[in-house]
């Protein structure tokens, strides 16, 4: 298979990667045949599975509008994927052109594309780094210098969660991040679940785990708000991702009493 001239040396191109899955139901360009195969066999089991993703993705950009109209001009984007439109840094920076954006991901493909995309931005910068290794991540995130957390700072953590196993403790993590923080900063959550839809929930799973051996996590309501816990959460609390203070039909990707994913904000008092 030849490589593609954007995909960094190292690569393994027949292991599917999260981020790649997600940027070929998105109709993204930059994934490889073993991703678009994972996500083409998801959509079989679960036909509305595409509209998942994009959900996910509006999601995203009403929590960072959210944020910037609180007054963060700060971001720290863990598990950023496969940068797309609408990009964190665009959407903060429109509301205000001083804001910061830091993009980490675990995907050399996801944080190469997201350098390319960046150039000559001195306000964002994409980095690797694991969020089952807050410490490190942590400590890589201020040598950049580009994130003061002596000034809030809005935590992005979308679609990522579930792919930390439970013995490597998601919530933990959270509270690792927001130890981190000072108060008035902000964390934003959107995590697969398997509330509304055990089966389709449990179909998904397995194939991902059976077939294009990428560990996802479905959890319950009860499991994702825990996640919250020692945040203070904003109104509508954790919610079917497009009832989260949706802007117009447009964000309606799923009927209501449908959606795989959960979602909340909450902040640090």
């Amino acid at each position: 298979m030849d490589r593609p001239a954007w995909a960094p040396e190292g690569v393994d191109m027949q292991q599917a990667s999260p981020a790649r899955m997600y940027d070929a139901l998105l109709g993204g360009s930059h994934n490889f045949e073993v991703d678009r195969r994972a996500a083409e066999m998801g959509a079989k089991l679960v036909p509305d599975l595409p509209r998942l993703a994009l959900s996910n993705r509006a999601f995203l950009r009403r929590a960072v509008r959210y944020l910037a109209e609180a007054g963060i001009t700060q971001f720290l984007d863990i598990g950023s994927g496969i940068p797309t439109a609408g990009n964190v840094h665009e959407i903060a920076q429109e509301l205000d052109p001083s804001s910061r954006v830091l993009y980490v991901d675990i995907d050399p493909v996801a944080v190469a594309h997201s350098r390319a995309i960046l150039g000559e931005q001195q306000r964002a910068a994409a980095i690797e780094g694991d969020l089952r290794k807050p410490a490190d991540l942590l400590a890589e995130v201020r040598e950049t210098g580009l994130i003061d957390f002596d000034r809030p700072v809005g935590i992005l953590l979308v679609a990522v969660l579930h792919l930390v196993a439970d013995s490597d403790d998601p919530a933990g993590k959270v509270a690792a991040f927001r130890a981190a923080v000072p108060a008035g900063s902000y964390v934003a959550v959107s995590h697969l679940t398997s509330e509304l839809r055990p089966e389709d929930a449990g179909k998904l799973g397995a194939s991902a785990a059976n077939d294009s051996r990428v560990g996802i996590h479905f959890r319950s309501r009860e499991a994702i708000e825990a996640m919250f816990d020692g945040w203070d959460l904003v109104e509508p609390g954790v919610v079917e991702l497009p009832a989260w203070r949706p802007e117009s039909e447009r964000d309606h990707h799923e009927a209501p009493g449908r959606s795989l994913g959960l979602a909340g904000l909450a902040r640090k008092v």
